[in-house]
């Protein structure tokens, strides 16, 4: 009988993954971070009635299944000197592999870069950028993305507020 071949790894990072089990006292601890992440562990272990040690055992074991994948601050882009943000859909010429690597490799790198997603549609990527001037906004898109090769199409759209929606653990 033939030995299997190991999983890819590269096919198991494409694919969903399934929803971890998360007890009431795992989404009690997550609600509870995601409010606010720099309470002490005492605290945490006081809001959700929990002792110390099980509220620290309880949050590692979250960091370990990757249910909690790091911790942030939440910056005021206006308070930092970067109060223009803009959305930037991107749309490339082709869908050569090398390609959509260079480009993936560099533009979320570029600090006005907020954050990068990659989605299906009639573009290939949204860009959600903060910048100090729609000046800065316009020679970024200028000389990052219209002179890239590989992008065929942008459109900017401004973001006059941002309104978060729910970030915590859904039912």
């Amino acid at each position: 009988m033939a030995e299997e071949a190991p999983p890819d790894p590269a096919a198991t990072t494409t694919r969903p993954r399934d929803p971890l089990v998360l007890d009431q006292t795992d989404q009690l601890i997550l609600r509870e971070l995601v409010a606010d992440a720099r309470m002490t562990n005492a605290q945490l272990a006081e809001r959700i009635g929990v002792a110390p040690s099980t509220a620290l055992l309880r949050t590692r074991q979250l960091v370990e299944r990757g249910v909690i994948s790091g911790y942030h601050a939440q910056l005021d882009f206006g308070a930092v000197g970067r109060a223009v943000q803009a959305m930037v859909s991107v749309q490339l010429k082709g869908h050569n592999r090398e390609e959509i690597d260079r480009f993936t490799a560099r533009v979320p790198n570029l600090p006005e870069v907020v954050s990068t997603f990659h989605v299906a549609g009639s573009v290939d990527y949204l860009l959600h950028l903060a910048v100090p001037s729609t000046d800065v906004l316009r020679d970024w898109v200028l000389d990052h993305l219209t002179t890239d090769p590989v992008v065929g199409h942008t459109e900017t759209t401004l973001v006059f507020n941002h309104l978060p929606g729910n970030t915590g653990v859904l039912p």
